[in-house]
Order: C-alpha cells, then structure tokens, then sequence
C-alpha cells in the first residue's frame, strides 16, 4: 500500500547542564572551579533513501526525537553530545511546514539530507565563567530544550513517464504489461487507487521507470476522486502518455481534451510536458472507430498511438516513443541548481514593555541569557546584572523609567530591580 502523505512531529534534544565544581589541593580545601560544560542535544535529519518506499512507518511513529546531551561533571569533563537522529525517508519527498505551507526540503535523489529540528545548547560550567576577577564563580547554566516543529511529509513519485487518462482507459493494463507490474485490474472505475510504479525494460540497456496514475475525473484538480493526491506524483515526470479508451462511448477527442483541462488547471507546467497519446482497446473496436480517432487527432496535429494493453499489439511503438521522448528530455533538462540554505539563528536587539509598573524584556539573545542562567546565587545574580548593563538593558531600562523595586520580567523569570 502507498502511503503518500504523513504528519511527523520532530524534536532536538535537550542540552545538557553545566555544573559547579571544586577540584580539592593541598594549598587551598577548596580549590579552583573546575565544573564542565554539557553536553548539546542532538539534531534530527530527514535523508531520502531507495530502501523506503512509502510514508506509511510515520503513520505509526509520528513522533520523533533526538538524544539529549548529557550534564558536565568535575575534573573540566564535559557531558557527551546528544546522539543525532537520521530517519530516512522515500525518495521523492517534499517536506513542508503547516503553518505556512512554505517547502522546507525536497529529497529529490538518494543522499540528499536536511535538518529539520536543532538540538538545544548544553549549559557551561563555572570554569568557564572565571576571569581575572572571578577566581571562583558559583555560575552555571542550564542546557535548552531542542527545536521543536511539526512537518508535513508528502511523496512525489520519481519516475520517467507518467501514464495518465481517465478510469478505465487501461492505464494499468499498460503498466502491468510493459513493466511486469501486477496492477489491479477490472472493467470498473477507480480499480487504481494508488499509483503504480515499475521499470520498463526495453532490451536489457535501455530502462526508464514509468507510473500509472489512478483514473483522472473531471474536478480532479480540485480534489474530486483524490484527483490532486494523484496529480502530484506526475509532476516529476518527464514525458506523460495519455491513455484513451477507444471502446467508450465518449468521443476520444473529447476525453483527450477533459484530462489535458485537469492538467492545466492543476499545474499549468504538465500541459506543456511532452507527451505520447494512445488510443486502448483496438481489440474491442472497429477499424473504421481506430481511422476515425486518429483522423480527428491528426487535424490537431497530435499523432494517436492503436494498441491493445490486453493482447500487446501496438505497444512495443508505444514504448519506444516514449522511451525517446524522455531521454530527449532528459538530455535537455539543465542541471539543478543547488542552493544553500541559511536559518536565522539569532536576534541581538530587544524591545521593552511596561504595564502595571512590569517591565517585560522580549529578544532572542536577553531571553536565552536568563534561561540558561541558574540564578540561585549572588555570582550569577551579578553575572546577569554585568551581562544586561553591556547589552545595554539595563540602561534603557533606567531610561524608561525603571527604579528601585519594581520588576523587570525577562523569558518568564521574575527580578527585582535593586537600583
């Protein structure tokens, strides 16, 4: 079964804590800081790979995590970094954000990788806080909760050649043919409800891949008979063959015209894409029904293909057409053009609000300072303070207004401003 669409919640680990530590000597009891640093979680990577085929494993595991980074000890150890998570993913697959239905990724070609939740900071230990006026800190930080985000997976087929038509044309007939595929077939619409997939042989050098895609009915594009979930998996595809049912009671020129509307109105790019057109079923039909077709396509100029998927007559020209309409395509399609991706990271401004004689700071940077800082001791409380002052917060503070006793509240942590 082909599942093509999948909702997947993604998690970095968490980073480990920094701790406060005291290495003991014969001079001083006490001795000098020597806490380490955490460890930072682990990240979570999507990379397509040909051993998946289907999203259907995210359909039971949605959520996925990556390892936390451990917390440091004494003797300067620094905690372990959190392990990464790679989930592979089929080949094909477009993963987008939800909440703007913005593309993060598209795991085209087998390899390709990206990273789709960060793992949190690990916190320092006080070794790292001393300076030449701090011999002894009592500072340490907290590790952060890795990137957290809900994706959408969908899968895009790869293939070469895309085999489309309305239900019951004989698209999977073709595809069972050509391709050695054992597709459903019956003499009823939608027997395909999943795509299809095989590679075509022609002499054991010459191979694409085709897909038979489930019969496309009018209002497709708009999601009537899941027409727009099956759509997608042509969009890759280099040359299309249009499959009509000859033996229909519908004009063949008629049909023709209704699935190339669903094409445009869909994506204006697959009516462009070449294509190789073939009227089914000529076993069914009269030689005067198989003139008259292909008079009527050759006054548009489109040259009609008379097979039969059931008894092969007429496919082997079939397949040679659109194996050398592909590999013309191909030879003409330019290289990729890769580009790299950059994330914002970070923020160095903040902006201030007052309400209730509460002042509220907001910016990336002055918030992750106090939630990585644990502030239980005078040390890190006069940390923080010089931290502020150089950021200038403080300052801006004092300027709006701020004076001894009120509170400033900055990520959710309350202080009292002692002037």
């Amino acid at each position: 079964m082909l599942i093509d669409e999948a909702t997947i919640r993604v998690r970095g680990g968490r980073g480990g804590n920094g701790v406060i530590s005291f290495a003991p000597s014969f001079v001083d009891r006490k001795g000098g800081p020597d806490g380490g640093n955490g460890g930072d979680g682990g990240s979570v990577y999507l990379e397509a790979s040909e051993s998946v085929s289907t999203l259907l494993p995210f359909r039971n595991q949605p959520d996925i995590r990556a390892g936390n980074g451990e917390s440091g000890s004494g003797n300067k150890r620094q905690g372990a970094r959190g392990q990464d998570r790679i989930v592979f993913v089929p080949l094909g697959t477009v993963v987008i954000d939800p909440q703007d239905g913005a593309a993060v990724g598209d795991l085209a070609a087998a390899g390709d990788r990206i990273l789709v939740a960060s793992g949190g900071e690990g916190g320092r230990g006080n070794r790292s806080f001393t300076n030449s006026t701090r011999q002894a800190p009592r500072i340490c930080e907290r590790g952060l909760p890795g990137e957290a985000r809900r994706l959408r997976l969908e899968l895009k087929l790869i293939a070469d050649v895309g085999i489309i038509g309305a239900p019951n044309a004989g698209k999977s007939s073709l595809i069972s043919r050509i391709a050695g595929t054992r597709a459903k077939v019956a003499d009823y619409p939608f027997t395909t409800v999943s795509p299809n997939l095989g590679v075509v042989d022609l002499d054991g050098v010459r191979r694409f891949v085709a897909v038979d895609i489930p019969g496309l009915v009018e209002g497709a594009h708009t999601g009537r008979g899941l027409g727009d979930r099956f759509l997608k998996h042509i969009e890759r595809t280099r040359v299309l063959v249009h499959m009509i049912d000859l033996a229909a009671e519908e004009d063949p020129m008629a049909a023709y015209r209704k699935t190339r509307e669903e094409l445009r109105a869909f994506n204006p790019k697959l009516a462009e894409r070449p294509e190789v057109v073939v009227g089914n079923k000529i076993d069914l039909v009269t030689p005067q029904r198989i003139a008259d077709a292909r008079a009527a396509f050759a006054e548009d100029g489109i040259e009609l293909f008379a097979v039969s998927a059931t008894t092969g007559d007429g496919v082997d020209e079939v397949v040679e057409r659109a194996y050398e309409r592909q590999s013309t395509r191909r030879d003409n399609v330019p290289a990729p053009v890769k580009r790299r991706v950059y994330r914002h990271v970070g923020e160095d401004g903040f902006r201030i609000e007052c309400a209730d004689d509460v002042f509220t700071v907001r910016g990336v940077e002055v918030e992750k300072l106090v939630r990585k800082l644990v502030l239980d001791s005078r040390d890190a409380q006069e940390y923080l303070a010089d931290r502020l002052q150089r950021m200038g917060v403080l300052g801006e503070l004092r300027r709006r207004g701020l004076a001894a006793g009120q509170t400033v509240v900055i990520s959710g942590v309350e202080l009292e401003f002692d002037g």
